[in-house]
């Protein structure tokens, strides 16, 4: 049975965070928007913390922060922002293009995702297993190395589902997802395009996006305006990122209203 999509708002401004317009609306930031901070706002609702990993790799081949490090960062956040309701742990992507920047193959990207769950839990860092492949045999795989390892994937109340994002189309993700989601397990899917929200958003518990950001620059670069905002652009708006998360959630429950009536005709027809 699908399980309601909980949706996080990607946002880019630490400060955000205290803002009670967001007190019902979850939210992502990223480890490089909240290190470097002094001090922390207090969160007015739940949030999730990604470990921009894909950018540290692409940039670096490497994870810079050490794992005491990283897991000292995650407990800062929540024990000072509060409200925190998981993080991403130090995983490694494996999109074609990270693999040739730090020259191994994906079974060891896998086994060094798995490696740092461990460790950042057994430092005390709320994080969640996310489980990296490309094709879907490779995410089969990674589910038998977390089995291996000693976390069962069913029992985990959220799993990620990591290089996705960036394939060019959502279709094979879409055959993944039905074959993680049919093992039993609740997934989260990091920054998923709309595109493939609409084809297979049922199938997740949760799912994040910023692509609001990029929706404002567009818009500003064309001339279009949506909400009538006196700035250029709006890609560091919360207004213009809540008027986004909206559309899109009507989006999404348009399309469950539609597969809804196409299960009550199936069922009729048969």
């Amino acid at each position: 049975m699908s399980t309601p999509l909980n949706f996080y708002l990607g946002i880019h401004r630490p400060s955000w965070l205290a803002d009670p317009r967001l007190a019902d609306v979850p939210t992502m930031v990223s480890h490089a928007t909240l290190s470097g901070r002094k001090t922390r706002p207090r969160a007015a609702g739940r949030w999730t913390r990604d470990s921009e990993g894909f950018s540290v790799l692409k940039k670096h081949g490497r994870h810079i922060a050490t794992p005491k490090e990283f897991s000292a960062a995650v407990i800062r956040d929540r024990d000072e922002i509060g409200g925190m309701d998981w993080a991403s742990p130090q995983d490694w992507m494996c999109e074609p293009e990270m693999l040739a920047k730090t020259g191994l193959t994906v079974r060891e990207h896998q086994r060094r995702t798995v490696d740092s769950v461990l460790e950042l839990r057994a430092l005390g860092a709320p994080v969640i297993p996310v489980l990296q492949g490309w094709r879907l045999p490779e995410y089969l795989e990674c589910v038998e190395l977390y089995r291996d390892a000693g976390i069962d994937l069913r029992a985990e109340p959220i799993v990620g589902l990591g290089s996705v994002c960036r394939r060019q189309g959502m279709s094979e993700a879409h055959v993944i997802v039905r074959a993680l989601h049919a093992l039993g397990l609740l997934l989260h899917g990091f920054g998923v395009k709309i595109t493939g929200l609409l084809a297979f958003g049922h199938l997740l518990a949760s799912a994040d996006s910023m692509a609001w950001s990029f929706e404002a620059r567009w818009g500003a670069v064309h001339g279009v305006s949506r909400i009538g905002c006196a700035h250029k652009t709006c890609a560091n708006c919360l207004r213009y990122a809540l008027h986004w998360r909206d559309r899109l959630l009507q989006q999404l429950a348009g399309e469950a209203d539609a597969r809804a009536r196409q299960g009550r005709l199936f069922t009729e027809a048969a």
